[in-house]
């Protein structure tokens, strides 16, 4: 009899949550979704809702859309914008023993020597701004960038250092900041994904997808990667035997079974599904005119160095440009290449020769396009590298306590350089930038607060930028 007690106890507690998770609507993804909704608002409401719907930001932005060229891999801050004579000076000689009290780094002993610069500088642009001589088109447009010299991060591996840029913290399972974007004001295009993701090196990011994924938002505001040559997403053309008649057909009916799992469930999930199917079948004839860049003409071909068909970084920066000219809100290119443990002196020059025209052209093209007042162009790493030798005489080991990063457009004081470090680039010592204050600046000319941006995830307000205490930087916005 207590067993038959015990057995029916338990039945009963396990239709009791079927039945409070089920037809209650209390699960997560529906709690989620009323608190995006409000709690006035009805299942039909729910039925109809565009998560990608264009939104207002909190105030007036000086930026409406994102481009962030993502040299991953850790470009060397001392062999492009950092000037350091004292690392010429010092060569082959040991680091002061009191700078590397208590230093960690990822492959190399702290009694590594010091390794002088492989690059010349010089002045350039009205500004005076020092760039390395393998940066000659960045030197063209270097009165509309400002350089941050100060960056600092605490992760000094790849992946997490990666994660940590793009989403806050060096966690996986975050949402990055692409999707905090989008959460925050939509997408201008119905026709194309609001978030668009590149990848254009020798293999694609340490941090793979987490780098653009929606963590614990919505699926909906994900990057979606756009591949350098034929469909720019896989299985966007229609098999044989489907025409676009039949496709709608087998559409709307698909809609509408999950449209009666919305009402009933209420899964924001489901309706990121919905909005996924039909941006697609948009996406058939608008994706393809886009990304057609014979469409271009060759003075806008030359000036970055593109060659339509051939995958390229080049490629992508102008499919970049054409995507943000269609409403796309954050286009994000990575490219893995930076990582010069050895071979630093020709892997930086072959780095440069694939990527520095086409940044420099991107500058130019926004420019003559009256773009880049409200696009936010961002280059830089996850970190920088060490002032000590790796790798025999020609490397250099990860490093987090320095490195520089450029922004352009979209509100950004043009012909500036902000902080400062030692004199051998080891420590940033002026006007510290940490990733939260970066991402903070990112969100601010947005339109964005930084502090107002949350989602409710496991009890807590949850934002890009964490608990940090973050500011915008200031004093690089015009």
């Amino acid at each position: 009899m207590d067993n038959e007690n015990q057995i029916m106890n338990q039945n009963a507690s396990d239709v009791s949550r079927r039945w409070f998770v089920g037809d209650c609507g209390v699960g997560l993804g529906a709690a989620a979704l009323m608190q995006m909704l409000g709690n006035s608002q009805t299942a039909t409401a729910a039925a109809d809702l565009n998560p990608l719907a264009a939104r207002q930001p909190h105030f007036e932005p000086k930026a409406k859309r994102v481009i962030f060229l993502f040299m991953a891999g850790g470009p060397s801050h001392l062999e492009m914008f950092d000037n350091k004579p004292a690392l010429t000076k010092f060569d082959g000689q040991l680091p002061p023993a009191e700078l590397m009290k208590g230093y960690r780094s990822a492959f190399i002993m702290p009694g590594a020597k010091l390794l002088g610069p492989k690059f010349k500088f010089a002045k350039h642009g009205e500004c005076g701004a020092e760039l390395s001589e393998v940066l000659p088109h960045m030197a063209k447009v270097v009165d509309d960038i400002a350089i941050i010299k100060s960056m600092k991060t605490t992760a000094f591996n790849h992946a997490p250092a990666q994660i940590e840029m793009n989403t806050g913290r060096p966690l996986f399972g975050r949402p990055s900041m692409g999707a905090w974007s989008l959460y925050g004001l939509g997408s201008e295009s119905e026709n194309l994904p609001g978030f668009v993701v590149f990848s254009t090196g020798k293999k694609g990011p340490s941090g793979g997808s987490s780098n653009w994924g929606s963590g614990f938002l919505p699926t909906t505001y994900q990057g979606v990667q756009f591949r350098g040559s034929g469909d720019p997403v896989m299985y966007l053309s229609n098999p044989r035997g489907v025409d676009r008649a039949l496709q709608r057909d087998s559409l709307n009916a698909i809609n509408d079974l999950n449209r009666m799992r919305l009402k009933e469930m209420q899964d924001p999930e489901i309706a990121t599904r919905i909005n996924s199917f039909e941006m697609a079948f948009r996406m058939q004839s608008e994706a393809p005119d886009v990304v057609d860049l014979t469409q271009e003409t060759k003075e806008t071909l030359d000036l970055y160095g593109a060659e339509p068909g051939t995958p390229s970084f080049a490629n992508s920066c102008l499919l970049g440009r054409r995507l943000l000219e269609k409403g796309t809100r954050f286009v994000q290119i990575f490219h893995e290449a930076w990582d010069q443990h050895g071979g630093l002196t020709s892997g930086i020059k072959n780095n440069c020769k694939d990527t520095e025209q086409a940044c420099a052209a991107l500058i130019t093209d926004l420019k003559q396009r009256d773009m880049l007042k409200d696009t936010l162009v961002i280059w830089g790493g996850e970190f920088g590298r060490t002032p000590m030798v790796q790798g025999g005489n020609d490397g250099r080991d990860h490093h987090p306590n320095a490195f520089t990063m450029w922004l352009a457009g979209g509100g950004i004081k043009g012909g500036i350089t902000y902080g400062e470090t030692d004199e051998l680039g080891f420590n940033a010592t002026e006007n510290i930038v940490p990733t939260y204050d970066l991402h903070a600046t990112i969100l601010h000319l947005l339109g964005l607060d930084c502090n107002k941006l949350s989602f409710k995830f496991q009890g807590l307000d949850q934002k890009l930028i964490g608990i940090a205490p973050a500011k915008p930087v200031a004093d690089i916005m015009a």
